[in-house]
């Protein structure tokens, strides 16, 4: 849930990462939006102190609300395979970068060249970079913002990734399509095999 600060007087609002922070913030809360300042007009007749004084209202967002939003302004960018610009083309790696960076910045590492058969090759790789780079949780316990990996047969690689947008749906990017929000059908239930949760943005 957003937690909303109210009545916070003008200019008296410290700078991100100051003493707002202290003993309010939770864990992966991260991003303000402020709403105007209510009128600091006198009131009716133009006599007597203001009727109120300015206030902000805070809004502050959950990291795994900023991931969805980020995963869902990728929507209708092509497949392309190794890319990573959103708009212009991208493949189900190159989509979780992309939210890597609008969300947490720069990419820990680049991937190296890989081809479009890269999982035939025996190596779990994909598998190995989220578990360097994310927090592993149980696949059955994943929440909306999670990252999630499936393997198209049991002694497969993990060879796909996408985004949990709620319990029922996922986005990603799909060869021969463009990044979409789709459900998450019994079939993807069936071939998850990992889910990961991005780590605390320091």
């Amino acid at each position: 849930m957003a937690l909303r600060v109210l009545h916070a007087q003008r200019n008296s609002l410290p700078p991100c990462g100051g003493g707002l922070g202290r003993g309010v913030l939770a864990p992966n809360l991260h991003r303000l939006a402020l709403t105007p300042p209510l009128s600091n007009s006198p009131p009716q007749g133009g006599r007597g102190p203001a009727a109120f004084p300015a206030m902000y209202s805070i809004t502050i967002m959950p990291q795994s609300d900023l991931i969805i939003a980020e995963a869902r302004s990728w929507i209708g960018t092509p497949y392309r395979h190794q890319a990573s610009l959103k708009g212009i083309g991208c493949d189900c790696l190159g989509l979780l970068r992309g939210i890597w960076r609008g969300v947490m910045g720069a990419e820990p590492e680049l991937p190296p060249p890989y081809s479009p058969d890269w999982a035939e090759a025996g190596a779990d790789t994909l598998v190995a970079a989220a578990q360097k780079h994310l927090v592993e949780i149980e696949p059955a316990h994943f929440q909306p913002g999670d990252v999630l990996l499936f393997r198209w047969r049991e002694t497969m690689p993990a060879k796909h990734c996408a985004i949990a947008t709620s319990s029922d749906t996922m986005i990603h990017a799909h060869d021969g399509a463009a990044v979409a929000e789709v459900a998450f059908r019994p079939w993807w239930r069936r071939h998850l095999s990992h889910a990961f949760r991005f780590p605390d943005k320091p």
